[in-house]
């Protein structure tokens, strides 16, 4: 076996820089997992009124409210098989801000036709989004969200454009720092740039199989459609 994203990225992978290339092989059948620690050297967002919208998505560790410089930060990559025998990868990323640690939780599966990679966003996986990976010419990695659903129960709708947002990620490794670079920005397409955060990391690497996943790692709830 191969690790997730390596199978949508195809020959693709093979132009990531080796560092990245060895990040996102951590799967099941690698049995690795990654950690990241670093500091993100600004987190912004937008106009005053998107505040409130961000505010309520850290009820279920989905976007970061506060705005800071120089946070510290973690991003735990740990693979595990979820409550329907899926592959799943963590993206969970902890910044420590003044006063009070915030999270921003996702877990990543393969689609079932093993061309794209869902995204399950927060603690309960309400939201899910689909993630396309691109190989940049400089060896880097670009991720760009695609359609947003909303699935609690019986309900299983697209999330307008209106209310929401397309993610671009950019991860890339510096060869002379020995460090990852990461930038990301969420957009409204009506309202702008939302959220972001810019930074670098080191990252180190551990046996998944014998260390097994934390707990609080592993969502409340997990969602069944893919």
């Amino acid at each position: 076996m191969t690790s997730m994203f390596r199978t949508v990225m195809g020959s693709g992978f093979d132009r990531l820089h080796p560092q990245l290339q060895r990040r996102f092989s951590v799967g099941l059948s690698g049995g690795e997992a990654c950690t990241g620690r670093g500091l993100m050297e600004r987190i912004w967002h937008g106009p005053a009124f998107v505040k409130p919208f961000l505010s309520v998505g850290t009820t279920r560790n989905i976007l970061v409210p506060k705005a800071g410089r120089n946070v510290p930060f973690v991003i735990e990559n740990v693979p595990y098989a979820d409550t329907y025998g899926r592959e799943t990868v963590t993206f969970v990323r902890t910044f420590d801000l003044p006063g009070r640690s915030r999270r921003f939780d996702a877990q990543m599966v393969l689609s079932p036709k093993g061309d794209r990679i869902l995204d399950y966003l927060g603690t309960h996986q309400h939201l899910a989004s689909e993630l396309h990976f691109h190989a940049e010419p400089d060896g880097s990695l670009l991720i760009r969200s695609g359609e947003h659903r909303f699935r609690e129960g019986p309900v299983d709708v697209r999330v307008p454009e209106i209310i929401g947002a397309t993610a671009e990620v950019r991860e890339s490794y510096d060869d002379a720092t020995g460090r990852f670079r990461i930038r990301v920005r969420v957009v409204n397409r009506y309202f702008g740039p939302l959220f972001g955060y810019e930074g670098s990391f080191t990252a180190s690497y551990t046996d998944v199989r014998r260390r097994g996943v934390r707990p609080g790692l592993r969502p409340v709830r997990e969602e069944s459609r893919a």
